[in-house]
């Protein structure tokens, strides 16, 4: 099972409401994906810069995950997020699937007329963006993977006891919380802490059980070594919920990926984004240009540890 990002999204949620800034969220609209359904999708930045999909992390949306980064990205990059299956304003589907998410991104990019895209993933979204790699080779052409590993489940019986804990707490406050309406999902006038709320209560935690096992199910230790894209591994040094360690694996088992490392915990993305936006930035940086640089067919980047 994949508990212990329960644990780890309700400490990291309440870092969340202490506000970076929220200057600069750009806005989206449904897109209607062919035989899926509807998603939220933003779509920002120079439109004929590198594209850069960013996959957020389980009980979050694309914009709350991402939104202290993507100014900065907008820079020189077109920067892409979307609600995956059952959070926010995702896909309703019957199961929640990590490979469902990975084919809905490429879904979002046929739409969207994108061709190929650096696929950047924070916690769950890293195994999103390993799998959009997975089934989509041809149309990922770099990984950046933030506070993830190659797995997602424990065998800590304590861990799973206080996720388990947690998402009842969790469960109960969102029965007591309304929904909010999309015009105040959409409303960045208000206070951050409130914007923030807003996105958290748009996914239904009595989903909480399937997205578990979605996350439990994942793991790409069996072709970790056939990944043969440009691979940013960002690791969040300070982390309790993937650990350093397992955040290593990745490191170890793709072929030239390089370390970029930020002074964090799980949820650094938001409660550290000082600290988080230099390297990420950096990391995405060395995938675009190696990909800028790279002749034809494979040609891993060439391991370098960055610190």
């Amino acid at each position: 099972m994949g508990f212990e990002f329960v644990g780890g999204v309700g400490r990291a949620f309440g870092h969340v409401l202490r506000p970076y800034p929220a200057r600069d969220i750009p806005s989206g609209s449904m897109l209607e994906l062919p035989g899926r359904g509807p998603v939220f999708v933003t779509d920002s930045g120079p439109r004929d810069a590198p594209v850069v999909f960013l996959m957020h992390s389980v009980l979050t949306t694309g914009l709350l995950c991402w939104y202290p980064v993507i100014p900065e990205l907008n820079r020189r990059y077109r920067v892409v997020t979307m609600d995956q299956r059952w959070h926010g304003r995702g896909i309703r589907s019957d199961t929640f699937d990590l490979r469902d998410c990975a084919d809905d991104a490429v879904a979002v990019a046929d739409v969207l007329g994108i061709d190929r895209f650096t696929a950047a993933g924070f916690s769950m979204g890293g195994g999103v963006a390993q799998l959009a790699w997975r089934r989509h080779p041809g149309r990922v052409s770099g990984l950046v993977l933030c506070s993830t590993g190659p797995y997602f489940s424990t065998r800590d019986p304590d861990r799973r006891a206080q996720s388990h804990r947690t998402a009842r707490v969790l469960t109960g406050v969102y029965r007591v919380m309304p929904s909010p309406r999309a015009a105040r999902l959409d409303d960045t006038s208000a206070h951050t802490t409130v914007w923030a709320m807003r996105q958290f209560l748009s996914t239904p935690l009595s989903h909480m059980g399937h997205f578990g096992e979605g996350l439990g199910a994942f793991d790409s230790r069996p072709w970790l070594g056939e990944i043969d894209v440009p691979t940013s591994v960002v690791v969040s040094t300070r982390d309790r919920v993937v650990e350093p360690a397992r955040q290593q694996l990745l490191i170890d088992g793709i072929p030239g990926a390089r370390r970029f490392e930020v002074d964090g915990g799980h949820a650094c993305c938001v409660l550290g984004a000082r600290w988080f936006i230099p390297p990420f930035t950096d990391a995405i940086d060395a995938v675009n240009d190696t990909v800028a640089l790279r002749p034809a067919g494979p040609q891993p980047m060439e391991g370098t540890s960055v610190t």
